[in-house]
C-alpha cells in the first residue's frame, strides 16, 4: 500500500477475516489444518507437528488413488479457435440468454478454458459417454462429478443421462445421477439422500460439495473443471480418501478430462494474508471527492492520492467507453444511451476518460459530483455492451482419441513395473524391513510395514500405483498386497488376489480342531475382515472387532486358542497356495 492509501484506505480492506477474526481474541491460539497453507504458518508459525496424507495412507487410515485418468478428445487436443470478425453465440450471465456477437480479435482456447469461457456440448458428450462405460449407477460405489457453473451441471447431468441410457435402456433409473448445487431444490435433503441411500450414487455439483462432506462410498472424482487453488483442489480429493471396508473400498479413480492435475503443479496454494483487494469504480469515485485524497501522499513526490485515483478512474472508464463506442453498430440499443450521455455529459463518451484527467484532481471531483449518476450510468452502459469474457458457445463436433494413464518418468506400465522390480532388488540389502517381507513375512510387524510403504511411495511405487500399472499391463485385476509386489520382484513369486491367499491360509485354520457352528462364524468374520490386513496381530483384531468386544472377546469365543489361530495364519498367508 502506498502512503495515500494507508491514509484514506481501510486497512481491514487489505486484510482477511481469517486475520481479524484471530486478532480479536486475546487468547492462547492453536491451528488444527488439514491444508497448510502460508496464510496458516504467517499466524502460527511452523508446525510443530505433521502428519501427511501419505503417511496416513501408509498407516491404512486413508485410501490412496491411482495415477489419473486422462481422457483426450480431438478438442481437447488441438483447442477450439474462432476467426477475428466471426458472428458467434454467447451466453449473457446476467439473464442466462444466448446472444448474437462479433469477435473484435480472433480467439483461441487451450483445455483449461472448456466449460468456463468456451461452451462446448460435444466435448461434455463425449467424455459422458465415456464415463459411462466406467462409472457403474446400479453400484455400491458413489462418485463426485465437479462442474464449473450450475448450468454446465445440468448439460452434465442431462448428457450422462442419455449415455447411461443408450447402455441400459429401460434398467436405467435416472434417480442415480443427480445435480447437487446451490440451485437444486431441496438441497439439503439430496445431500442426505446421497450420504445415505443408494440414490443418487452419482452427484454432479459446482462448490457446494467440495469441503465438509463426509461419504465414505466415494470412490471416482471427475474434474470437468480447473481450479487455481492446489489448497482446494486437496479438499476436493479429500472427498474420496476415507475408508469403507463395507464396500472393500482399496482406492480411488480420479478421472481428470481437463488435465488439473499436472496442471496445479505449477499453481500456488493459497495467497497470503495481505492482499490486493478489488478496488471498485464506486470507491474509487468516493475517494477523488473526498478532500483527504488531496492531501494525502501520492505514488511520487509530485502527486497526492488524488492523482493516483485519478488515474485509475480514467483506465477503467475508458475501457468501459471505448468497447461500447466500438459496438455500437452491432448495438442500437448502446448507440442510444451512449448519445443520451454525451448530452448530459456535455462530452462525447469516448473523449470523458481524456476530459477527467485534463480537469485534474479538484475538477474531476467536481465533475462527478454535479453528474451524480454517473456511476450508474457508467453501469448501464456496461450491461448493454456485455462483457469480453461471456462464455462462447462452440457448435463443431468432438471425438474420442485415448483413455490414458501415466506413472511419472516412465509412462508406460510395463516400464514402470520394470523400475519397480529393478528398485526392489536394489533395496534388499538397504532396507532391513524389505529383507523381513522377503524373507520372514511371518515376522513383520507394523512398524516395518510402514517404514517400506513409505519408502516406496517416496520413490514412486505406491500400492494403488502398482494395482494399476499391472491391470494396464496385463488385463488382469489382481488386488494383490504391497507385499505380494515385493515378493513378486524380490523371488518371482507369482502375484495372486491377496484374498485368495487368506482363503488358503484360513483352511489351515478350519483343521486346527472341530469348531463349533458358532466358532466357525466368528472365523469366517476373522477371515473377512483379513481381506485387506497385511500385518495379522492383537491390534488388528481389537479394530476389526471393537464393537464386539476385541481380541479378548474373539479368544474367549474360540476357546483361548487365538494366539494359534493368528501365528497360523502368518505363517501360512506366504505359503505357496499350489
Amino acid at each position: 500500500m502506498t502512503d495515500g492509501e494507508l491514509a484514506i484506505r481501510d486497512v481491514a480492506q487489505y486484510l482477511s477475516s481469517y486475520r481479524r477474526v484471530l486478532d480479536y481474541f486475546v487468547a492462547v491460539k492453536i491451528g488444527l489444518t488439514a491444508t497448510p497453507a502460508k496464510h496458516t504458518t504467517e499466524v502460527f508459525g511452523k508446525p510443530v507437528f505433521t502428519y501427511s496424507y501419505r503417511e496416513a495412507v501408509a498407516d491404512d487410515w486413508l485410501i490412496d488413488h491411482e495415477p489419473p485418468i486422462r481422457y483426450e478428445t480431438l478438442l481437447s487436443q488441438n483447442g477450439i479457435h474462432f476467426d477475428k470478425g466471426i458472428q458467434v453465440s454467447v451466453i449473457n450471465t446476467q439473464t442466462g440468454q444466448v446472444e448474437l456477437a462479433e469477435l473484435d480479435d480472433e480467439l483461441n482456447f487451450e483445455v483449461e478454458a472448456f466449460n468456463r469461457r468456451v461452451i462446448t456440448e460435444s466435448f461434455n458428450q463425449v467424455i459422458c459417454t465415456q464415463l459411462a462405460q466406467e462409472l457403474d449407477p446400479f453400484g455400491e460405489e458413489k462418485t463426485m462429478i465437479f462442474c464449473v457453473t450450475d448450468l454446465h451441471a445440468d448439460m452434465v447431468k442431462r448428457l450422462l443421462d442419455e449415455a447411461f441410457k443408450a447402455l441400459y435402456e429401460d434398467d436405467y433409473n435416472e434417480a442415480a445421477v443427480s445435480k447437487i448445487t446451490g440451485q437444486s431444490d431441496k438441497v439439503q435433503q439430496l445431500i442426505r439422500r446421497y450420504k445415505n441411500e443408494k440414490y443418487p450414487s452419482i452427484a454432479i455439483t459446482v462448490d457446494l460439495l467440495t469441503t465438509g462432506i463426509d461419504v465414505p462410498e466415494i470412490c471416482n472424482l471427475v474434474f470437468l473443471r480447473r481450479v487455481r487453488s492446489r489448497i482446494l483442489f486437496e479438499q476436493m480429493l479429500g472427498r474420496a480418501t476415507r475408508r469403507c471396508d463395507e464396500i472393500g473400498k482399496t482406492v480411488f479413480k480420479i478421472f481428470d478430462p481437463v488435465d488439473i492435475y499436472a496442471a496445479l503443479q505449477e499453481v500456488s496454494a493459497m495467497k497470503p494474508l495481505v492482499k490486493d483487494p478489488n478496488i471498485t469504480l464506486d470507491q474509487l469515485l468516493q475517494e477523488l471527492t473526498d478532500p483527504n485524497s488531496l492531501t494525502a501522499p501520492g505514488s511520487t513526490a509530485e502527486t497526492s492520492h488524488a492523482h493516483d485515483v485519478l488515474d485509475v478512474i480514467s483506465q477503467k472508464v475508458m475501457r468501459i467507453l471505448r468497447k461500447a463506442v466500438k459496438n455500437t453498430e452491432l448495438k442500437p440499443q448502446l448507440k442510444q444511451k451512449l448519445d443520451e450521455l454525451e448530452t448530459l455529459w456535455g462530452v462525447e463518451p469516448s473523449k470523458l476518460p481524456q476530459h477527467l484527467r485534463s480537469l485534474g484532481p479538484n475538477l474531476a471531483a467536481d465533475f462527478v459530483l454535479s453528474h451524480s449518476g454517473l456511476l450508474k450510468q457508467l453501469g448501464e452502459v456496461n450491461a448493454l455492451l456485455g462483457s469480453d469474457r461471456l462464455p462462447i458457445i462452440y457448435e463443431g463436433a468432438d471425438e474420442f482419441k485415448s483413455r490414458t494413464q501415466t506413472y511419472g518418468v516412465n509412462e508406460k506400465p510395463a516400464d514402470y513395473l520394470d523400475s519397480f522390480n529393478h528398485f526392489i532388488r536394489n533395496q534388499l540389502n538397504q532396507s532391513v524391513a524389505l529383507g523381513v517381507i522377503v524373507n520372514k513375512p511371518k515376522d513383520l510387524t507394523r512398524e516395518q510395514l510402514r517404514e517400506v510403504r513409505l519408502l516406496l511411495d517416496e520413490h514412486g511405487y505406491s500400492e494403488a500405483k502398482l494395482q494399476s500399472a499391472w491391470r494396464n499391463q496385463t488385463q488382469q485385476e489382481i488386488a494383490a498386497s504391497i507385499m505380494g509386489y515385493i515378493r513378486q520382484a524380490a523371488l518371482g513369486e507369482a502375484l495372486l488376489p491377496f484374498e485368495q491367499r487368506v482363503a488358503h491360509a484360513m483352511q489351515k485354520i478350519y483343521t486346527l480342531h472341530n469348531w463349533t457352528p458358532v466358532q466357525r462364524k466368528w472365523l469366517d468374520r476373522l477371515a473377512k475382515q483379513l481381506t485387506h490386513e497385511i500385518v495379522i496381530d492383537q491390534h488388528f483384531v481389537n479394530r476389526a472387532f471393537a464393537r464386539d468386544g476385541g481380541a479378548k472377546r474373539l479368544d474367549s469365543m474360540l476357546g483361548g486358542d487365538l494366539d494359534k489361530v493368528l501365528d497360523t495364519l502368518s505363517e501360512n498367508i506366504w505359503q505357496a497356495t499350489g
